[in-house]
């Protein structure tokens, strides 16, 4: 997954971005992203995010790669209808 990329970042997901105070020492914030902000399908720098918590940043690394479905669970049977 790469964080230069929109169609790799979704909401949901658990991101490192460097804020723009921190651009010059590149320390980064963790958090999971709520909105991406970036309208490009691709950005040199990274992909511009909204974290949960309101702070703004550039993706540099993506933790959580697994984006939890509202709803929907995985990996069980389907339950629905079967009688027996």
């Amino acid at each position: 997954m790469d964080a230069r990329l929109r169609a790799d970042i979704r909401p949901g997901q658990t991101v490192d971005i460097v804020l723009k105070q921190d651009q010059r020492s590149g320390k980064r914030t963790r958090g999971v992203v709520q909105s991406i902000l970036t309208r490009s399908a691709h950005h040199p720098h990274g992909i511009k995010v909204r974290l949960a918590d309101g702070r703004v940043g550039r993706v540099k690394m993506i933790i959580d790669p697994q984006v939890p479905t509202a709803g929907l669970m995985t990996g069980t049977p389907d339950q629905g209808g079967a009688c027996g």
